[in-house]
């Protein structure tokens, strides 16, 4: 404190109240700014990316005060959007043409307001390229002053290791169409095709060699002599041209790689860098001969050595000078878990000697003995560019499987060689020399200092070392980057501190296993050409690069700026919807975007194109939203809201006649079909579209149908169908459209007619019951077999005749008269329709009467008399026909029984029927689409149906699809008092004979049926009794689906309401099934044939019976339809698993009790060679198979039964049929499915033989049921040796053998491919080399 100004003190309390004056000054002010912020008007901006930078264009929005700079508006763009501020323009984009509009300043102070900007308005803006060249997507985050989050990345995830966090990822997708414009840092970087990145790392290292770039550079392509599209010198030249001048971000490598002669499959194979390496200079030197760069790859690449031998006890020395272009180091020594920490010490032991002492002695030429001798090899000559393969790649032999070492090895960047160079300039006078490789022997060594380029496996995605004044750079998704020292240990392998086995995701990915190392001779290093010192023919080529990549940056942004959108287009001849896809640029207008539709949709011969218009169309709904009146001048990017990847809506190409006129389609207005209803004539009239706003009242929309349908409004009813069987009449005049339902598209049926039905009740009405039959009738064809009526009957009777059908024929009466009486498919069907339709009128009538006395167990079907049951001279009925027929040829019958299993033979329908029509009771959920007037019976122009169950719902009885009982499970038609269940309510059936282009062969018949569809399977089987001439239980019914595949409908007691509308059914003849009766397909399990499956033939067992039952009445069918003689106890049935044979069923099981049964369930029928073996279910049947190896050979199936699951008792079996002493028997587990082939050339070593287990029901074997398979052998027994012919054919007869039974010849979980580059571009003309 300064003396004498004690007085100038302040108070402590007055130091505390005005801190505290200050504190509530700067709150006020603050609150200030916040009220005149609030009150200060604001600017809400709507940006659109229409730029290619990014895959999905992104659209942001920004609320930003009238006061904010234009500058400032440019920032939080950036920062919003991922680009670098500066590289981008923002246009008007509020209908206007960008073209024609000036970008905003980007460094303007000037405020919103001042720059036109409209407050409480929609300002839409667009972000457009800026000279051509497209934004920049930031790569540092130039928000935050931060040194450590300078690499956040905005793109990928960044891999494990890397600087950044996953929460720094803000791009939704990533594809390499955003990287079109060149990194900052001055390299291109390669587009990996798919799994060529080690492809992409071995050119971008080749393009970073001077020597090889500018010598490349020197060679010219003679077009006149060679493909361009083939000659890979020429597409390196391309490559590294586009590399070096492209200013894109990345390059494609796809032209390269046609020139290999490779296809796109090749890009999914996974290769070896060095194996590449060593491919592709072959072929460039195959290329280059007699040119001057013949011998570059030698000049560069090649180095010497010498491979010796020197006797430990003369002295003499054997060697010979090899040639290498790389060196292979191992990374772990064979037989060690420790890695070389180096690769000074990997070279080190690469040229270790080893002493050959021992069995693997040396012969001496001048002791002419055996002698100790010491092997190795000497570096007398390095190359230009010393390649050195690190190989991580091994094979572990207790997995059998290649694997990769990640250990850690070092490298440095400069690698001296003098420690490896040989150093004797001369021969010693004891030293002989041959040179077996022919290589030339320098006589002198020298030093080398290397530095170093390196690439990694997975190579320029994620990082190669690139040589470069200014420090090295790394090309990685998506761009490039600076890389530091830290990042090129990471590709060291292994963990810091540590070096074993190490194999985390970042290691395994960037650990580097070719290195090349660069000679460092300052006379020697050459620089990178400059383009002023490029040769004339790459300037030329330069030259027609540059205009390429223009021309396609010009169709870039024509495709950037097209529309692409379906169009569709109702054509006036054919009556046919006809899709496309309509692509048009953003500035066409709506005139020439109806000429291009007109033309697209091949109209030009129809109708004139003044005749169409585009609108605005839902498909979805078939709904037209609006027209474009007025508006044919007007841009179609404008029309359609932007160039968008999708859009939410579709164009109708609307037509009409010269006479007519369009009529205008306004937003906001729906669209309604109406049907007009004829109930004099029981009709529904095709639609008529007319429009109506939902503000409109019902009256109102009266007046509007009147006028366009011509009818009066004071009688209308207007019925709105809102969905699936959903009728409601609209009847409250002051209510609107919308609080009626009514939505964008709407279906309607109107009536105007002055009878007494208007009186009724609704659900009472004509009306109503006319527009119920419309929506619940389908149209069916149904394909009827091939013979006729007439063999139908004596089918059936002799059926009958057997017992199939009970006691039917009791009551029956004989008939004097001929069958040939019977009458022609085409009359029944005539008389039939006749029947069923005064049958329904007369129903009609009755309901309309009130008449509800009828009991509900009266069939209205036993009213109807059948064509068949018609008592005049022109007619048989069914059941004397029956009787009458009992005495016909029974093997005519048996001969079609027969045709007809054979005709199911390869069809197997287990549980798939059952699980299309699981749902017996489903509806619709979207509204029925509109049907064509179609004349049916009762004078219906669309669907006829008869009464419905609602008018007997409202006449108190209970409301149900049909009166059968709930499905019980079983696939019965019958309940079990014996009566049919279709015979309880009538549903409409109306059949006609149709006539079809479609081959069906000769005499099969077509019906068209049109049918309600809540009628039930068994009712319709009923109604289709008289055209197919047999009784209901004796025909099958086939679901046709797509590509023709047929499945049989079993559950009789549901409704047809899963069929849809022109379904195709197929009738073949075949008894039907009882209650708790199955249909169970029979085949013949044949072990030792090539096919082991064989169909028999369909079968029906029964609930209760038992496996001996069913095999009694096996017996007769399997003679007289297989040709197959068995007595009771010769054959055994057993489950059947797709192809396995399984549990072997005794005679006293019961169906449904001890064995589970299901429709269309298999079994497999099995001849026994003796008694059966099998008598309790304690018991396991296996099937063994000896291998023989010395005559590599497979002996026959032989069936073990086992008492219990052990695995000695399994021996001693082995034992009894083989001979091999108990000692010496090995046994495996069959693969697969039966017969579980195997080669015999692979099964000595690929099975797991003899399993460490004492029972057969654990790991590994896992053998809990009958019909396993068991190889066994006798391990004494040697493996017979063979010669490369003998193995050779023997692969060739195993591939055969296999290849038929649809068994692989080996086992294999990956095969690998050879690298291949074809120096004619054809890989066909190369299919001797493998």
């Amino acid at each position: 404190m300064v003396p004498g100004e004690e007085n100038q003190l302040v108070p402590k309390e007055d130091v505390f109240w005005r801190c505290r004056q200050n504190i509530f000054d700067e709150m006020k002010k603050k609150f200030l700014q916040i009220e005149n912020a609030a009150e200060e008007p604001r600017v809400l901006c709507i940006i659109q990316d229409i730029t290619n930078s990014k895959t999905v264009n992104e659209r942001i929005t920004l609320n930003l005060p009238a006061s904010t700079p234009l500058r400032k508006l440019f920032e939080d763009v950036a920062n919003k959007v991922g680009y670098i501020n500066g590289t981008f323009d923002l246009v008007w984009g509020n209908g206007i043409n960008t073209a024609d509009m000036a970008p905003l300043d980007h460094t303007s102070d000037k405020s919103l307001l001042d720059a036109n900007f409209e407050p409480g308005k929609k300002n839409f803006l667009h972000l457009t390229d800026k000279d051509g060249e497209q934004p920049q997507i930031m790569l540092e985050d130039s928000s935050t002053g931060d040194d450590s989050a300078h690499d956040r990345l905005i793109g990928p995830l960044p891999r494990e290791g890397s600087v950044g966090s996953t929460s720094d990822y803000v791009s939704q997708s990533y594809s390499y169409s955003s990287i079109l414009n060149k990194s900052e840092t001055g390299y291109v970087g390669l587009v990996n095709q798919a799994m060529t990145c080690y492809l992409n790392s071995l050119l971008q290292t080749l393009f970073m060699t001077p020597e090889f770039r500018n010598a490349l550079y020197k060679w010219e392509f003679e077009e006149s002599e060679e493909d361009p599209v083939t000659s890979i010198p020429y597409q390196l030249q391309r490559l590294f041209v586009l590399l070096q001048t492209s200013k894109k971000r990345a390059i494609e490598t796809t032209d390269v790689t046609r020139s290999f002669g490779w296809d796109s499959s090749e890009a999914w194979q996974q290769h070896d860098v060095q194996e590449l390496c060593r491919v592709m200079f072959d072929a460039l030197e195959q290329k280059w001969k007699q040119t001057e760069q013949a011998d570059l790859i030698n000049e560069l690449y090649q180095g010497k050595l010498k491979d010796y031998v020197r006797c430990l006890e003369c002295g003499y020395e054997g060697w010979r000078i090899d040639t290498y272009l790389d060196i292979p180091l191992v990374i772990r020594p064979y037989g060690s878990s420790q890695a070389f920490a180096s690769v000074e010490e990997a070279l080190h032991a690469f040229i270790q000697p080893e002493i050959l002492d021992g069995p693997n002695q040396y012969f001496c030429e001048r002791c002419k003995k055996k002698c100790d001798a010491r092997k190795g090899l000497r570096f007398l000559h390095f190359p230009y560019l010393l390649t050195l393969q690190l190989k991580r790649f091994d094979f572990d032999y207790t997995t059998m499987h290649r694997i990769k070492l990640n250990d850690r090895m070092t490298f440095p960047e400069e690698l001296d060689m003098s420690t490896f160079i040989d150093v004797e300039d001369e021969k010693s006078p004891q030293t002989e020399s041959c040179t077996d490789s022919g290589a030339e022997n320098e006589g002198s060594c020298h030093s080398d200092q290397m530095s170093n380029d390196f690439s990694n496996d997975d190579g320029v995605d994620e990082g190669i070392c690139l040589e470069n004044n200014s420090g090295t750079e790394k090309i990685s998704k998506p761009g490039l980057e600076k890389i530091t020292q830290e990042d090129i240990k990471k590709t060291h392998g292994g963990s810091s501190g540590s070096r074993g086995y190490y194999s985390s995701a970042f290691a395994s990915s960037t650990n580097a296993y070719m290195l090349i190392y660069r000679l460092k001779d300052p006379t020697r290093n050459a620089k990178f050409l400059e383009v002023d010192e490029y040769p004339e023919h790459i300037k030329n080529l330069v030259q027609r690069e540059r205009e390429l990549e223009e021309q396609e940056k010009r169709q870039r942004e024509i495709e950037r700026n097209t529309c692409k959108i379906k169009l569709f287009c109702l054509h006036p001849v054919k009556q046919v919807m006809m899709e496309n896809k309509l692509e048009v640029h953003k500035d066409k207008t709506l005139k020439e975007a109806v000429e291009m539709a007109y033309k697209m949709m091949d109209l030009e011969e129809v109708i004139p194109v003044d005749c169409c218009r585009l609108v605005k169309y839902d498909e979805f709904h078939d709904y037209l939203e609006r027209s474009y009146e007025g508006e044919e001048d007007t841009p179609m990017g404008l029309l359609l809201g932007g160039v968008k990847s999708t859009y939410m809506f579709d164009l109708l190409l609307e037509t009409r006649k010269p006479d007519q006129v369009f009529q205008s389609y306004k937003p906001g207005e729906v669209m309604v079909k109406v049907h007009v209803v004829d109930l004099k004539a029981e009709s529904v009239a095709a639609p008529v579209t007319v429009r109506a706003y939902l503000n409109q009242t019902v009256t109102e929309f009266k007046q509007l149908i009147s006028k366009a349908i011509h009818l009066p409004a004071e009688t209308m009813r207007i019925v709105l169908e809102r969905c699936y069987n959903d009728l409601r009449l609209l009847t409250v005049p002051s209510k609107t459209l919308k609080a009626e339902g009514f939505f964008r598209s709407n279906k309607v049926f109107v009536e105007s007619s002055e009878t007494l039905d208007y009186q009724m009740a609704f659900t009472d009405s004509h009306l109503w019951k006319l527009l119920d039959r419309h929506a619940n009738t389908i149209r069916l064809f149904v394909l009827l077999p091939e013979q006729s009526p007439g063999s139908y009957s004596k089918r059936t009777a002799y059926q009958k005749a057997g017992g199939d059908s009970g006691n039917v024929d009791d009551d029956c009466e004989r008939v004097k008269g001929p069958v040939g009486n019977l009458k022609s498919v085409e009359a029944i069907l005539e008389e039939s329709t006749e029947k069923l339709k005064s049958l329904s009128l007369q129903q009609q009538q009755d309901g309309d009467n009130g008449d509800s006395s009828k009991s509900t167990e009266t069939s209205d079907f036993e009213n109807i008399e059948s064509p068949l049951n018609e008592r005049d001279s022109t007619s048989v009925d069914n059941r004397e026909l029956e009787q009458h027929l009992q005495t016909s040829d029974p093997e005519n019958f048996q001969s079609e029984e027969r045709s007809d299993s054979d005709v199911n033979n390869d069809r197997s329908t287990s549980s798939v029927d059952s699980d299309i029509l699981s749902s017996s009771h489903s509806s619709d959920t979207l509204c029925n689409a509109d049907n064509a007037q179609i004349p049916l019976a009762n004078g219906l122009d669309t669907h006829s149906i008869t009464s419905s169950r609602r008018t007997k719902a409202n006449e108190g009885k209970k409301e149900t699809w049909d009166t059968a009982e709930e499905d019980s499970g079983t696939d019965s038609e019958y309940d079990e008092s014996g009566k049919s269940r279709g015979e309880i309510q009538y549903m409409y059936f109306k059949a006609e004979p149709y006539a079809t282009d479609e081959g069906s062969g000769e005499g099969h018949k077509w019906l068209m049926v049109h049918v309600d569809k809540r009628i039930t399977l068994a009712a319709f089987k009923q109604h289709l009794e008289p055209f197919v001439g047999v009784l209901s239980s004796h025909f099958k019914v086939f679901r046709v689906y797509a590509s023709n595949q047929e499945f049989e409908s079993v559950r009789l007691n549901e409704t047809l309401s899963s069929f849809s509308e022109d379904n195709k059914i197929t009738i073949r003849l075949g008894r039907a099934l009882k209650k708790g009766e199955y249909r169970v397909k029979v085949y013949q399990l044949l072990v030792n044939e090539q096919e082991p499956c064989k169909f028999l033939l369909d079968a029906v067992f029964a609930k209760g019976m038992t496996v001996r039952q069913s095999k009694e009445e096996l017996i007769p069918q399997l003679r007289e339809q297989c040709g197959l003689e068995l007595s009771i106890d010769r054959f055994r049935l057993r489950k059947k698993t797709w192809k396995n044979p399984g549990t072997v069923f005794l005679d006293y099981h019961i169906y449904e009790e001890d064995i589970n049964i299901s429709s269309n369930w298999e079994v497999f029928l099995e001849v026994l060679d003796g008694v059966e073996k099998m008598k309790s279910m304690s018991q396991l049947a296996v099937l063994s198979r000896r291998w023989r190896p010395s005559e590599m050979k497979l002996d026959p199936f032989q069936e073990v039964v086992l008492e219990s699951s052990s695995v000695d008792e399994l021996r001693e079996k082995l034992c009894e049929i083989s001979g091999i002493p108990l000692e010496d028997i090995e046994f495996a587990k069959g693969r697969g499915t039966f017969p579980c082939d195997i080669s015999v050339l692979d099964i000595h070593q690929d099975l797991d033989w003899n399993p460490k287990v004492s029972t057969l029901n654990v790991w590994p074997l896992y053998i809990c049921d009958d019909g396993a398979v068991i190889f066994y052998r006798d391990k004494t027994e040697e493996l017979m040796e063979l010669t490369d012919e003998q193995r050779n054919e023997l692969m060739k007869k195993e591939s055969s053998r296999l290849q038929k039974t649809g068994h692989r010849v080996t086992y294999s979980p990956r095969k690998e491919k050879a690298l291949k580059i074809y120096l004619d571009g054809a890989p066909n003309k190369d299919l001797t080399q493998d």
